[in-house]
């Protein structure tokens, strides 16, 4: 038997058009985040498996992870850099040079441009574009200085300033409630399938992101943009 197409992939949906677009930031609207743990790495001369297990500890020993702590606003990135960093043992001082540690984090974080053009495409064709993001209060300025927020979004939902994160269902009511939209015709766009699932499960449609042609081709397709479904042209995420 011929397998179907994965969920809200590949197809038109039923039910309303989809007539709004949002968008994830890291991961999505960025290069990949494991592309920017290489380069803190780099920068910090610390390895990538060293780091991550300092954060595994870290949310071990507090109970809950300190980025999402962060990306809530519950403790500050000081806070965030002294629970990771003390679990290796290490001066932050020594480590960041001296630096808030989201300035040494972006020196690894590159906007994608591709996908940045593809939303002013959306935008032409009359659909609107939201963002939806899991972000850092101190790192405001940093990544809205990369994107041009004003022209891209309607509406934009930030974690740090909500107080709530993705997977949470209640920052997807939020992000739905300043819309002023139906979830059925809205389509969210995200590289962790728990997020994806957790928009499904508000009513929206769900594609996940993993390369930056694949999530053309699949906004494409459902949101009746035929212009942009073309086969894969080897493009990077």
């Amino acid at each position: 038997m011929t397998p179907g197409p994965p969920p809200d992939v590949a197809v038109l949906p039923d039910g309303p058009p989809i007539t709004t677009l949002v968008c994830d930031y890291g991961g999505v609207l960025t290069n990949p985040l494991a592309e920017t743990f290489a380069v803190f790495s780099d920068s910090t001369g610390i390895p990538v498996e060293d780091l991550q297990a300092a954060f595994g500890r870290a949310t071990r020993r507090y109970g809950t992870s300190p980025m999402a702590e962060l990306e809530i606003g519950a403790i500050a990135e000081d806070e965030l850099v002294r629970r990771v960093l003390s679990e290796l043992d290490t001066d932050p001082g020594d480590v960041l040079g001296g630096l808030p540690f989201g300035e040494v984090w972006f020196r690894g974080r590159r906007t994608n441009e591709e996908l940045t053009a593809f939303l002013r495409t959306v935008r032409a064709a009359g659909h609107r574009v939201g963002l939806l993001t899991n972000n850092v209060r101190e790192w405001e300025p940093r990544w809205r200085a990369a994107l041009p927020v004003a022209e891209l979004f309607d509406t934009v939902v930030d974690s740090s300033r909500e107080g709530v994160r993705k997977p949470d269902p209640e920052i997807y009511r939020r992000l739905v409630a300043r819309l002023g939209a139906d979830p059925a015709t809205v389509l969210f766009l995200d590289d962790l399938e728990e997020n994806c699932a957790a928009a499904r499960a508000q009513g929206m449609h769900a594609i996940r992101f993993d390369t930056t042609d694949q999530a053309v081709r699949d906004v494409g397709r459902l949101m009746g943009l035929p212009v942009l479904v073309n086969e894969p042209s080897g493009g990077t995420s």
